[in-house]
């Protein structure tokens, strides 16, 4: 590969990633119904065309956003874990580790989990990143337990729910932490028990 080829693919990434900051920072500014392919090319002074060049439109924008958040969401349910490696106390952190990105990054968690994309879990076709995401709530049971996966799901979609009802403010968000508690202690106490063959 020649240097020019190069340069002009490093440039095309750096095209692509500032397109995704671009709606990213919009997005948490006025939300995304403020993300429009004519708003993005104004704001990273690109032609619509060369826009179009990188993204089919809003949605692959959406996507791609979705893909680096779900990145960024396992990257600090990794670090949470990590830094409190004993069961129950890794699945609090991890959970709490949750909840913290869900409420810190609001624009972000929508793009990933509440609008429309075609980002698939638990296909083929799910992205490493999400992947990776999951594997820390996997990771937070028992390696011999054939439910951990079911647990890992479970958790997850308690712990959206409740993100998603606290940032809607249908329910208040200074019970999160006694929920938080409670739903662990069930989880965790449930994991704990002998394995259904």
């Amino acid at each position: 590969m020649s240097a020019i080829t190069q340069r002009r693919e490093r440039e095309r990434a750096q095209r692509h990633q500032l397109i995704i900051t671009a709606a990213r920072e919009l997005a948490q500014a006025e939300g995304w119904e403020a993300v429009t392919t004519r708003r993005l090319a104004e704001r990273v002074e690109y032609s619509q065309p060369v826009l179009y060049s990188h993204f089919d439109g809003k949605d692959a924008i959406l996507r791609a956003v979705a893909v680096e958040g779900f990145g960024e969401l396992a990257a600090h349910l990794r670090r949470a874990r990590l830094a409190t490696p004993e069961q129950p106390h890794a699945l609090h952190a991890v959970c709490r580790a949750y909840l913290e990105f869900a409420t810190g990054q609001p624009a972000l968690y929508q793009a990933m989990f509440v609008l429309p994309t075609d980002v698939k879990v638990g296909h083929a076709e799910t992205p490493p990143s999400l992947r990776a995401a999951f594997d820390e709530f996997v990771s937070c049971f028992g390696s011999d337990d054939p439910r951990r996966e079911l647990f890992a799901e479970v958790t997850w979609s308690a712990l959206h729910g409740l993100a998603a009802l606290a940032g809607s403010g249908r329910i208040s968000p200074d019970g999160q932490t006694e929920r938080l508690d409670f739903l662990v202690t069930q989880i965790a106490g449930e994991a704990s028990g002998p394995a259904t063959p």
